[in-house]
């Protein structure tokens, strides 16, 4: 499942005439479709974020939202751990737990992040 998130309303995506077209929105399709089983159990959803300005799969873990964001050309792939509610002393809104480098491929990156979610205790 697709969704959207544009001034604070979520709205899913539904049908492929709504769906996003963007170089990352296809990068984050591709590793979505290499997730194990159990990591697609957990809900994993395609989120296109356009407050936070990001692409990524969001995973609902028993220790709450994590995303896997889509890096624009140049960056790495950062696993973040959401908070419910902004830190009220920082006003941070999530939380880097790993990083992955580009150099890998779609099957590896979703690989990577399975192994991280799955050792350190994530999944349900």
């Amino acid at each position: 499942m697709e969704i959207k998130i544009t001034d604070g309303k979520v709205s899913r995506v539904a049908g492929r005439l709504d769906t996003e077209r963007t170089p990352l929105a296809h990068r984050a399709r591709v590793i979505a479709n290499y997730l194990p089983l159990e990591a697609q159990r957990l809900g994993a959803d395609i989120v296109h974020n356009e407050d936070a300005h990001y692409t990524g799969i969001r995973f609902n873990t028993k220790a709450g939202a994590v995303v896997l964001e889509i890096p624009p050309a140049g960056g790495s792939y950062r696993l973040v751990l959401e908070f419910d509610e902004p830190d009220e002393k920082t006003g941070k809104t999530g939380k880097v737990l790993q990083q992955i480098p580009q150099l890998y491929s779609p099957n590896g990156i979703a690989l990577q992040t399975y192994e991280f979610l799955r050792s350190r205790g994530f999944l349900k």
